[in-house]
C-alpha cells in the first residue's frame, strides 16, 4: 500500500469526525452542567438508564479517582501524546481506509473531549448512568463512548477485516 502524500489523499480528513465528537461531547456536558444537580439521578429509562451528573478526576471507570490531583496532569499528558500519535497514524493511511480512519478518529475525538474537561475543570464530567437493579456501571460521557467504540472497532477490524478491500 502506497503512503498518502498530502491532506487530500490521507485519512487526516477524518479529523472532521473527531471534531464532531468533541463538539457533541462538550455540548452534552454543557447541558448537563447547566441543568442537573450533581449526583442526583434523573430517570430516563426505568431500570436501565439515568442522567446523573458526576465528576471523575481519574481515568476510565474512575481508576485513580482518589489521588491528590497529580492524575489530572498524567492523564492530560497521556491524552495529548496518544492523540498526537493517532493523528500521525492517520496521516500515513489513505483516506479510503475507513477500517482504520473511523476508529482512530473516534478515539482522538473522545480523548480530546475529555482533555478539554481536565484542562478547564481539573476533572471529567460524566452523566450517562447505566444500571440494572442495584448494579451501576460507572458513569460515562459522549467522549468515553467514542473512545470505547473506536477501540472496539479497531480491534474488530484488526481481527476480522484483514485481506478485505478498504475502499
Amino acid at each position: 500500500m502506497d503512503k498518502p502524500e498530502s491532506w487530500k489523499t490521507s485519512a487526516l480528513a477524518w479529523l472532521v469526525l473527531s471534531l464532531v465528537v468533541i463538539v457533541l461531547d462538550q455540548a452534552a456536558k454543557a447541558v448537563v452542567l447547566a441543568m442537573l444537580p450533581p449526583y442526583q439521578p434523573h430517570q430516563v429509562i426505568p431500570g436501565l438508564l439515568n442522567w446523573t451528573l458526576a465528576f471523575n478526576t481519574g481515568a476510565a471507570f474512575s481508576f485513580l479517582d482518589i489521588g491528590p490531583g497529580w492524575q489530572r496532569w498524567l492523564f492530560s499528558g497521556l491524552a495529548m501524546v496518544v492523540s498526537a500519535a493517532l493523528v500521525r497514524w492517520l496521516a500515513t493511511i489513505p483516506r479510503s481506509d475507513w477500517h482504520n480512519a473511523l476508529p482512530l478518529s473516534l478515539v482522538i475525538g473522545g480523548a480530546l473531549g475529555n482533555l478539554i474537561d481536565r484542562l478547564r475543570f481539573g476533572q471529567v464530567t460524566d452523566f450517562i448512568d447505566v444500571y440494572w437493579g442495584d448494579a451501576h456501571f460507572p458513569a460515562f460521557n459522549v467522549a468515553d463512548s467514542a473512545i470505547t467504540v473506536g477501540a472496539i472497532l479497531l480491534i474488530w477490524f484488526g481481527l476480522f477485516a484483514k485481506g478485505q478491500k478498504t475502499s
